[in-house]
């Protein structure tokens, strides 16, 4: 009885689930020769990441910028790196469509993926 309850209340309010980390390996699936779009800390950017680990991030109204992007096995984390020699690490988490990058300090950024390298600004494809 209390199940079924359960799933009532499942159909009758959505159910919010809490996101799930992925493993490196859907990690590497999910971003392989696609863009990143969403809000970085209030400003739009687009991220490509390319098969053969070099990334491009760009924000609006910003110049773009060329990096490196892999996996860590180890730890399940993205990782990139910029002019920095160091490599940057985020875990990947999924609710649904959305995924979010997560570091300790800062909040989740959420953010979805399209297929290609799609780094215009929809007023860009217009013109």
């Amino acid at each position: 009885m209390r199940a079924m309850a359960v799933a009532f209340a499942c159909i009758a309010a959505p159910c919010l689930a809490e996101p799930v980390a992925l493993t490196a390996t859907e990690i590497e699936a999910a971003l392989s020769g696609k863009t990143a779009v969403g809000d970085w800390k209030g400003r739009a950017y687009r991220q490509y990441f390319n098969t053969d680990g070099s990334t491009i991030f760009a924000m609006r109204r910003s110049q773009s910028t060329l990096g490196e992007w892999r996996v860590n096995a180890e730890s399940n984390q993205y990782e990139s790196k910029w002019s920095d020699p160091e490599w940057e690490s985020y875990g990947v988490s999924k609710d649904g469509v959305t995924l979010y990058w997560i570091r300790v300090d800062i909040e989740p950024q959420p953010f979805e993926l399209v297929d290609g390298a799609d780094l215009l600004w929809p007023e860009q494809k217009n013109n």
